[in-house]
């Protein structure tokens, strides 16, 4: 049976009423309230507040506080006059009805803002898919803008070799023409000259023509002694390209076998373990890889669409769940989100695979402990958030953001604790409240270093 506060005030004006409630020690998280236009009423166990107001009011406009150990309500009326009295006491079905009316109004109201809520949040899940649809389509319309533009410079500069190289050839063909003409000439020469010194040694006496053919002899062996140089090559700057390696180390010979058998068997099962996920058939190859789903993630990230970048940290956490960094910027999402518990299980599990502390991973495991600290708060979790800035500030003791903010959790903790001490020494035999200003307590010593 609840127990009916009856110490309440309450004052008014033409348009306004004020009513003050007192609490009576209850904290503020406790305090249940419903208002109607003719019926208002405060629940705060083990006490209950309630009140048939004679006229209307605007339940719109009116607001209530709660703070300092009070409920203050500022009702508007919806007609201009000052009341006599603030409640109806003689008609009690009436009150019945008045209360069960006021009861079904709030359900429907609360009913109507899930159903509002619930049409909101889909809308945005569909805004997002579209945003995320057309930032890729936008994507792979850039990418296929740059395969075709290098395919364009590619076929200009194979259209270009064609001709130097065509150009090339007409040239040699040309110096090989006139060397043929020039032979040619040299041996209509040849001959003319062989002809004339034959006639010649016809009409001389026998001494002159043996001189004659001797002379004739050598000038033949020395022409054919004469080497014909070929004509210069001409000049070209050729361009190598070597093909890339998977492995770091230099390529030899004896091991190419090994290698190609071990690039084999990785494709082969990226394309098993690929089959069976769905999201990843619309995906290009050179796309399925985790790394490449990681920085589009963070590109999402950074334009604030959060939801599409957990989309494609799942995706590469599914390819590849073993990578640190894709917890721990799921986890960002997530806080960003609001998703708390989502926040703590994706920062806990980067902290394990984290493993071993190095100098290297310092800076992840920071994010990973500020992170989860700031979930922890954020569900009133002081003393666990503290702890995991306390390890923050193990691994960075310099950071003077971590440090401000763990000496912010720190004095919340110690008001939290005060405000227990002040509820006990008003009800020294609540056992709840003794219970939770123990647990408190142990939290704080187990904290400290």
């Amino acid at each position: 049976m609840p127990l009916i506060v009856k110490d309440y005030t309450w004052t008014q004006t033409p348009s306004l009423l004020y009513i003050t409630v007192p609490l009576k020690g209850v904290g503020p998280g406790k305090v249940d309230i419903l208002c109607s236009e003719n019926y208002l009423k405060v629940n705060f166990p083990p006490f209950l507040f309630e009140v048939f107001l004679c006229a209307p009011i605007d339940d719109t406009k009116s607001s209530a506080k709660v703070g300092n150990g009070v409920v203050v309500f500022t009702l508007y009326k919806k007609e201009l006059e000052l009341w006599k009295s603030l409640s109806l006491t003689d008609d009690k079905e009436k009150m019945q009805r008045i209360r069960e009316h006021a009861v079904i109004n709030a359900q429907e109201k609360a009913k109507a803002e899930k159903e509002a809520k619930a049409v909101q949040k889909r809308d945005n899940e569909k805004y997002a898919l579209q945003k995320t649809m057309k930032i890729e389509e936008e994507e792979r319309k850039r990418i296929e803008d740059l395969k075709e533009q290098e395919r364009k410079r590619a076929t200009e500069e194979l259209e270009q070799w064609k001709k130097v190289q065509s150009q090339a050839a007409e040239m040699q063909m040309a110096r090989k023409e006139q060397q043929l003409q020039k032979e040619m000439q040299n041996k209509e020469n040849k001959t003319t000259n062989e002809e004339r010194q034959a006639n010649l040694s016809k009409s001389l006496p026998g001494s002159l023509q043996q001189s004659a053919t001797g002379h004739r002899g050598n000038k033949i062996q020395e022409k054919l002694k004469e080497k014909t140089l070929p004509a210069p090559r001409s000049s070209k700057c050729l361009q190598i390209q070597f093909t890339p390696r998977v492995f770091p180390t230099a390529l030899r010979e004896s091991r190419v076998a090994e290698e190609e058998e071990w690039l084999q068997k990785q494709a082969d099962a990226r394309r098993a373990m690929n089959a069976d996920i769905p999201e990843l058939k619309d995906l290009k190859e050179g796309e399925r890889n985790p790394e490449w789903l990681k920085e589009k993630g963070n590109k999402l990230f950074a334009t604030g669409n959060y939801l599409a970048a957990i989309n494609a940290y799942n995706l590469a956490i599914r390819l590849n769940n073993k990578i640190p960094a894709l917890y721990l910027n799921r986890c960002a999402c997530h806080l960003k989100l609001r998703n708390l518990h989502k926040t703590i299980e994706d920062s806990s599990k980067a902290l394990e695979l984290l493993v071993p502390p190095v100098p290297d991973n310092a800076k992840a495991r920071l994010k990973a402990h500020v992170r989860r600290g700031t979930a922890f708060c954020e569900l009133e979790l002081y003393v666990e958030g503290l702890q995991d800035y306390e390890a923050a500030l193990k691994i960075d003791p310099y950071n003077l953001d971590v440090k401000a903010d763990a000496e912010k959790i720190r004095q919340r903790i110690q008001g939290s604790l005060q405000d227990y001490e002040a509820a006990l020494k008003i009800d020294p035999y609540n056992l709840d409240v003794k219970a939770d200003a123990e647990k408190i307590r142990q939290r704080i010593q187990g904290s400290e270093p």
